[in-house]
């Protein structure tokens, strides 16, 4: 496993990002989201790793190949976090941090999307602040990357 390596993944229409819904979503396109995110991995001395599919499988196979290679991860899910308990299962036992982001808050949005089948085996959820989530996301998936590493005490 590469310490420094966390890949990020992006469900089921999020390669519509800057397209789809603007209004929720905004106007910044996948690709714009992850060109920063890798500058802002090179700032922490980290390096992202990003898949999208709208597949639920391919996702679980990236889930599945991430464990022994991957650090961390950060998954947006799209509509798949609200339905997708064999994704669920997929994370589960994946070993490092994990993270789930949105770019809207699913809380305040319709019921279906109230419930989250990913919350119970991710180390946190970041949701609402637009691009500013995935930001948020990489940082917190770092800090509980170098915490885990130091020390007992040292924290």
């Amino acid at each position: 496993m590469n310490p420094d390596q966390i890949l990020i993944l992006s469900g089921p229409n999020l390669d519509q990002l800057g397209v789809r819904d603007v209004a929720v979503y905004g106007a910044t396109t996948l690709d714009e989201h992850v060109e920063r995110l890798v500058a802002r991995a090179a700032e922490l001395g980290v390096v992202v790793v990003h898949r999208q599919s709208n597949f639920e499988g391919d996702l679980i196979e990236a889930v599945h190949d991430a464990r022994g290679r991957y650090a961390g991860l950060i998954i947006n899910a799209g509509a798949l976090t609200h339905t997708s308990w064999a994704l669920s299962d997929a994370l589960d036992v994946f070993p490092g941090p994990k993270v789930e982001v949105h770019l809207s808050n699913p809380a305040g949005r319709e019921p279906f999307r109230h419930v989250s089948t990913l919350a119970r085996v991710v180390d946190g959820s970041v949701a609402g602040f637009g691009g500013l989530s995935y930001d948020l996301a990489l940082d917190a998936v770092v800090r509980l990357l170098r915490s885990s590493r130091l020390p007992p005490g040292a924290a």
